[in-house]
């Protein structure tokens, strides 16, 4: 592939980066000062921590979500002249609708609305939504009439007419976990897994899955990308848009807050059904499940270990050890079918661990399967709550080897300053920002290459959109291979890495250049220290004059 990123290369690119500058723009001015009142309500009216902020906010948007679902349907129906085919709520249950207990002008009686009907109707939900499943947990602990209307007052005015609206909202109120200082390990920030699910490039026919899903945010991701790149084929047919909706997507979680959020997330972001289950990933209760997925996108729990007796049977016969990460390595192997692809975030630990659980796994990806990139990343990625060096590890399940050069890439920006305030820097610039270098040279090692004369237009045209970096973006596989290791990315072949013991870790392969430095001759420095002691000697013999 000699020839400049095509099309479809920089298109991505573009989208990416046009993605990177909405997310920054992203729930501004007025809904935000909306969103901000009604989380400062929260903590005015007693509820302090910001988790369970989400997670009622999160009951009543779902409520809110209820009502609209049914209103769509009442539409089709008098449009068609027949009855509702999918009501959710009966006609005896029109009381329990939003729009109907939102205007009953008493507080009391909307909040014993909410309290004693709307909450035990969700949890009796028999739907059979993933949902509605998590649903049946709720706990209403809004603790007063007063602070519920005045929350859903303001809720009702916030306009989330389009699917856009509503996932940005719940990004913008997920991101105040992070900055309220607590539960920020739940959340990866979001720019990083909008380049790793670029750079994975999910289609329609994948079934994607995160056995640490958290608040879905990887999930939510593949499935803009999939309906911003491949719309028409997500809704060709009647079965495609049901795959899309209720088996594309698998989230995997222990924790029931977690799974509720993430639920909604996906809703809010337009999935219906997705598969998130409530699943220690790594217990032995849960092992068995095996080449299910095609793709993995996740950022497990890094710290931490588990007893051998509470661990998956099968995952220890792959890598024997306690450590969380190297036990969630060996489950993205066992979940991935052949041929299946995986972007994961990793501690830097994992590169280089010197233990024989480190070197297995490693040797493991590298000799069975194929190991295709690694992104080193700062370690101010996870800041203020994270301060560990990470990396991004891109591999695929083959069981027949196939590892050749393996892509590295030495990430020293990513849009934000890297201590803990993480202010947004000038995007446009390279030095600031390497994300978009990074997709451009992955996906020109990895598209295919255009033919004939559209292989010599793009050789000759910069990628279109970002003309001021179009000298970081002129990136071609010729170019990519004969990279030095000096440089930002490199390839690096099999046998040095197995020379190396399987090490993986960036520092072991990329070379430094020292610039020179020019020292003065000893005989020089000798002389000018001698003038400078007569220098001295002479102030000395001055000063002793003046004070005699």
């Amino acid at each position: 592939m000699s020839h400049t990123l095509h099309g479809r290369a920089s298109a991505g690119i573009i989208t990416f980066y046009n993605n990177l500058d909405q997310q920054r723009t992203m729930i501004t001015g007025e809904i935000k000062g909306q969103i901000d009142r009604i989380w400062d309500a929260f903590w005015s009216g007693g509820i302090s921590n910001p988790m369970e902020v989400i997670e009622q906010m999160t009951y009543l948007l779902f409520i809110k979500r209820l009502d609209e679902l049914h209103t769509v349907e009442e539409k089709k129906a008098n449009r068609l002249k027949r009855p509702i085919e999918k009501p959710v709520f009966k006609p005896s249950q029109n009381a329990l609708r939003w729009s109907v207990f939102r205007q009953l002008g008493d507080p009391k009686a909307m909040y014993a609305v909410v309290a004693d009907e709307v909450f035990p109707f969700i949890k009796g939900l028999g739907i059979g939504s993933t949902y509605a499943t998590h649903m049946k947990d709720a706990r209403f602990t809004i603790p007063t009439p007063a602070l519920l209307t005045k929350v859903v007052d303001m809720l009702d005015a916030i306009p989330m007419e389009n699917r856009d609206t509503k996932g940005d909202l719940y990004e913008y109120m997920l991101g105040k976990i992070a900055s309220a200082g607590q539960n920020g390990q739940f959340r990866t920030p979001r720019h990083i897994i909008k380049l790793m699910v670029e750079m994975m490039a999910p289609k329609p026919t994948d079934t994607i899955c995160d056995p640490a899903c958290g608040t879905a945010g990887f999930l939510v991701a593949a499935s803009e990308y999939l309906l911003q790149h491949h719309q028409q084929a997500v809704y060709a047919s009647k079965a495609s848009a049901e795959h899309f909706n209720s088996a594309t997507f698998h989230g995997f979680d222990f924790d029931n807050i977690m799974l509720r959020v993430g639920s909604m997330n996906m809703l809010l972001h337009g999935v219906e059904n997705p598969a998130i289950e409530n699943r220690d990933s790594l217990s032995q209760g849960h092992s068995g499940v095996e080449g299910q997925f095609s793709l993995i996108l996740a950022n497990p729990p890094f710290a931490g270990s588990l007893d051998y007796e509470s661990t998956a049977k099968d995952l220890q016969a792959m890598v024997k050890t306690k450590k969380t990460e190297l036990l969630f390595l060996a489950l993205f192997l066992r979940l991935l079918k052949p041929g299946g692809r995986a972007a994961v975030i990793v501690p830097d630990g994992v590169l280089f661990g010197s233990s024989n659980a480190h070197k297995a796994l490693r040797r493991a990806i590298v000799e069975d399967h194929k190991l295709d990139g690694i992104v080193s990343m700062p370690s101010g990625v996870f800041k203020p709550y994270a301060g560990v060096s990470t990396a991004i590890l891109l591999f695929t399940r083959t069981d027949s080897g196939g590892t050749d050069n393996v892509w590295f890439y030495d990430m020293q920006a990513d849009g934000y300053s890297l201590d803990d305030k993480r202010t947004p820097l000038d995007a446009t610039k390279h030095e600031a920002n390497n994300l978009p270098d990074i997709l451009a040279r992955w996906q020109s090692l990895h598209l295919p290459a255009p033919a004939g004369k559209a292989a010599a237009r793009a050789s000759t045209q910069p990628a279109a959109g970002i003309a001021e970096q179009s000298a970081t973006y002129r990136v071609t596989r010729s170019s990519e291979a004969h990279r030095t290791r000096t440089e930002q990315s490199f390839l690096v072949p099999k046998a040095e890495i197995v020379g190396n013991d399987y090490d993986l870790s960036i520092n072991r392969y990329k070379q430094i250049v020292y610039a020179e430095v020019k020292h003065e001759s000893p005989k020089k420095i000798l002389a000018e220290l001698k003038a400078l002691e007569a220098e001295i000697l002479k102030g000395m013999e001055e000063l002793e004059g003046m004070l005699s």
